[in-house]
């Protein structure tokens, strides 16, 4: 008996070993957040720093990494960070948006814990509260793939991350305030590359004859770009973590909320030449302008700015078909939605999302299917893991448009791991964004004028990409495959900040039972506000402290 408890003892120990040794790596940051003067357009502004930095630091991490990352909030206000395009398997406690987390109080701390599963790509986090977006408060996240998995390009010579985005010179405390009013935030002001715009101009140095990867993202409010840079074409390599067909381009049109990733070879003459982010589908044009510098230069960027694209939609409706996933390529999840492809799985529900331009009490707001989301004090995700009564009722949209609007916390039940088709229309002489958190989806297809059933007969069921992010056109409809295969409270939005905090938004609540084989359980660190204040923080789903039962 004694030899076998022994055995068994070392049997263990092995495990346990083997355990910690097979565990994926941890990545630590300490982050401090405050206010600090910006000039972004080349005017003094109240922004908001990370580490002293604007734009924040960058998370450069690899496929199955664990992040954790403590946050220090040194700002007047609550805060809170969304880290956009990371799906949070299993976990939307660590979203940072307000459907899922408390914000941080003044002078507090909360440390985000997440591992980036089975993903790669080009992402980027900023600000979820308050419209603090307006004031910085971003940065690139980065997950490369892991060593053994090929990536289908040879290892570039050096990589830039670019957060290009539109600005405006008001505070953001300034802009809130108009939205509080329902006063629209108009055109804005400028375009901001890296942190910098006006006469301030980023650089890039590069070695000629070399091959660089550029990492993209539009972080702005609410416009559309076009991106390009003199006398260099644009290799499209990956699009929000789905490696795509190599095609190459002039420019790119990146609408707001999106991140892609390019190749650039440096085969031009040494000197310096313009990059260029410019505004689309509005007047008046905006442009950031940076530079690309050869390390032999000794001549400055000279001539026009690159000219843009045609200001016509088709233009940007044909690219955008052109984006196609690279059925080829290795990935950190081939295959994410089983072990068929997807154009062959049965969709079960078709939901239709259309958004719209309202008043409420005479002031601006923004609805979806006929609902202007309403923000509660309680989290959702905490009210539905603590059967709190009075945050949200299930189902409080309709699956479909409806006439009539209202006010409503929104939020629509989903079936766990069943196929659906969800179709945006805009019928709308503005373009849309939109982001779904903790999922990516296929595009499937995008067109002029109003979708129907036969519109499902120019849907690219083979290698459409797989993305998080998609824009609607003017008038126009966008259509995707997800399997709602991530249980959690999840966010549809508008990645307009603007229509996003005036109501565009709802939560998608996919239930996996609080299985930990389905779901995490609610972090002992998470911060209570509203009505779970006096909760008690443990895995199991109950009720008030003096409500609390021992068993586990």
């Amino acid at each position: 008996m004694e030899l076998f408890q022994q055995t068994m003892m070392l049997f263990i120990l092995f495990l346990v070993l083997v355990l910690v040794h097979c565990e994926n790596p941890y990545r630590f940051f300490t982050w401090n957040v405050s206010y600090g003067t910006i000039w972004p357009l080349g005017v003094p502004q109240e922004g908001i720093l990370i580490n002293g930095q604007f734009p924040g630091p960058q998370i450069d991490s690899v496929t199955n990494d664990n992040l954790v990352i403590n946050v220090f909030n040194n700002l007047r206000q609550p805060f809170l960070i969304t880290w956009n395009g990371v799906q949070h398997r299993k976990n939307s406690w660590e979203d940072g948006v307000l459907g899922t987390n408390c914000p941080i109080p003044p002078g507090k701390n909360f440390t985000y814990k997440f591992q980036v599963k089975d993903q790669i790509g080009s992402y980027y986090y900023f600000p979820s509260t308050l419209f603090h977006k307006a004031a910085g408060g971003f940065g690139g996240l980065t997950i490369a793939s892991r060593p053994l998995i090929p990536v289908p390009y040879p290892p570039p010579d050096g990589e830039y991350t670019l957060l290009i985005g539109d600005w405006y010179k008001r505070n953001h405390s300034e802009l809130r305030r108009r939205l509080d009013k329902g006063i629209p935030l108009g055109i804005p002001d400028g375009v901001q590359i890296n942190g910098l715009g006006g006469s301030s101009r980023p650089s890039f140095n590069v070695d000629g004859g070399k091959t660089y990867r550029l990492r993209i993202s539009n972080v702005g409010l609410s416009t559309s770009l076009n991106f390009r840079i003199q006398g260099h074409n644009l290799t499209l390599v990956e699009v929000e973590g789905s490696h795509t067909v190599q095609s190459t381009y002039d420019s790119l049109d990146i609408h707001v909320g999106q991140s892609y990733t390019v190749l650039i070879t440096t085969n031009q003459p040494p000197k310096d030449y313009y990059i260029v982010a410019s505004t689309r589908f509005v007047k008046p044009v905006h442009a950031g302008i940076g530079l690309l510098h050869y390390s032999n230069s000794n001549q400055s960027a000279s001539g026009r700015f690159p000219p843009g694209p045609p200001r016509r939609i088709e233009w940007s409706l044909n690219q955008a078909r052109t984006i196609r996933w690279n059925l080829t390529a290795s990935a950190a999840r081939p295959n994410p939605q089983g072990s068929y492809h997807y154009g062959s799985i049965n969709v079960t529900r078709t939901i239709i999302l259309s958004n719209s331009e309202v008043q409420i009490d005479n002031k601006q707001r923004y609805a979806i299917n006929g609902v202007s989301y309403a923000q509660p004090d309680t989290p959702l995700k905490l009210a539905d893991f603590y059967n709190i009564s009075g945050v949200f009722a299930l189902n409080s949209i309709p699956d479909h448009p409806t006439k009539g609007i209202q006010l409503q916390t929104a939020v629509m039940s989903g079936d766990y791991k069943t196929f659906v088709e969800i179709v945006f229309t805009n019928h709308e002489k503005t373009i849309q964004s939109w982001h779904l958190d903790g999922y990516s989806f296929f595009v499937v297809g995008m067109d002029r004028g109003r979708w129907s059933p036969a519109s499902r007969k120019s849907y690219n069921l083979f290698d459409a990409v797989y993305r998080c992010t998609v824009q609607v056109y003017p008038r126009s409809w966008t259509a995707i495959l997800t399997s709602l295969d991530n249980a959690g409270m999840w966010n549809i939005r508008s990645a307009s900040w603007e229509r996003q905090y005036l109501g565009q938004q709802f939560y998608l609540r996919i239930f996996g039972g609080y299985n930990p084989r389905d779901e995490y359980s609610v972090p002992l660190n998470a911060l209570k506000c509203g009505k779970a204040k006096g909760y008690h923080t443990s895995g199991q789903r109950t009720t008030l402290t003096d409500e609390w039962s021992s068993t586990m």
